[in-house]
């Protein structure tokens, strides 16, 4: 699923979309292909435990931006996205508990150090103490969630599960949100950089799901 947008938005909204679409997870091979009939059941659960293992827990990234957060506008968007990142984070536990065991992999003991280098690279960014670094992660997230979202559905379809909430609401406040930000040129950048770091931090997933795909394959 793509996020469509009517009009190219400017200043920080535009870099950040631009983010979102050129290296977030609707532009990750491994993503597409996950969400796709011929997808193997045992790809697909490793990319739910792993998803798991950085984003299950509480409190999530828009937990802890929503926290650190004092701006009004702002922090009044967080409060509407913590409600709808509690649901995603239940059910992709659900997905978790259904899909059964981690597939066995070769390296595995390496992938789970990665993993939890994600996470914590995660957590960092929002808590970040540099005005608007928080903010620009926590939006990134739920941006690029919609097509991480996408990975979920097609997991519940397999396991004939029902679908979770719709999600595409949370990231239209989101942008709507991005594009009535009035922030100065140093918060704007913080913000870019919050949001370029989360980004980066989900492609090094992809990357490492592939590769772990590729690895099973081989065997």
């Amino acid at each position: 699923m793509t996020i469509a947008i009517d009009k190219r938005p400017q200043g920080c909204a535009g870099t950040i979309m631009a983010m979102i679409a050129s290296d977030g997870t609707a532009a990750a091979p491994h993503a597409r292909a996950l969400t796709e009939p011929t997808a193997t059941l045992r790809d697909i659960a490793d990319a739910i435990h792993a998803l798991c293992i950085i984003h299950g827990s509480f409190p999530g990234v828009v937990d802890h931006a929503h926290r650190g957060c004092t701006d009004p506008l702002t922090r009044d968007w967080l409060e509407q996205a913590v409600t709808a990142v509690s649901g995603e984070r239940a059910l992709l536990v659900r997905l978790t508990a259904a899909v059964g065991p981690l597939p066995s992999t070769p390296g595995q003991a390496a992938s789970q150090a990665a993993i939890l280098g994600q996470r914590n690279a995660l957590e960092m960014l929002s808590r970040s103490d540099r005005a608007g670094c928080a903010t620009g992660t926590a939006i990134a997230f739920v941006l690029d969630w919609v097509a991480v979202r996408g990975v979920l559905d097609s997991c519940a379809r397999r396991m004939a599960l029902p679908a979770g909430t719709p999600f595409a609401g949370a990231a239209s406040q989101a942008i709507a949100m991005l594009k009535a930000i009035e922030a100065s040129a140093s918060i704007e950048r913080a913000m870019a950089f919050g949001a370029q770091q989360m980004l980066a931090q989900h492609r090094g997933l992809w990357h490492l799901l592939e590769a772990r795909a590729a690895a099973r394959h081989a065997m």
